[in-house]
Order: structure tokens, then C-alpha cells, then sequence
């Protein structure tokens, strides 16, 4: 779980925007990020499973 410290500071506009980096929106997670969906590995696979993420489904071959 992410100190809610620095979820909060990674809210704020930084001084300059090279400083700025994702977090996952639901846990707070810095590392493991996907842009496409604005989450981590953990909560896309948890998500994705359930079926809340349109077009995305387990790949099987």
C-alpha cells in the first residue's frame, strides 16, 4: 500500500514537469505502471478478471 503522503504530492503540479511520474489511480502504486488504462499490473489483472476493463480478456492459445 502507498503512503498517502505521496499520493498526495503526486496530485500537486510540480515545480518543473520532468519531476512528475504516474501513480495508479485506485492503490497509489508508482512502480508497474500502464499508461493506456492509468493503472498497476496488480489492479489491471484484478480488473480484468472481473470484467470491468472493455475489450480486454485473458489471452489463452
Amino acid at each position: 500500500m502507498a503512503r498517502k503522503a505521496l499520493i498526495e504530492k503526486s496530485k500537486q503540479t510540480p515545480k518543473f514537469s520532468t519531476r512528475a511520474y504516474n501513480r495508479c489511480e485506485l492503490c497509489g502504486r508508482p512502480r508497474a505502471y500502464m499508461r493506456i488504462f492509468g493503472l498497476c499490473r496488480l489492479c489491471f489483472r484484478k480488473n480484468a478478471l472481473l470484467g470491468n476493463l472493455p475489450g480486454v480478456k485473458k489471452a489463452s492459445w
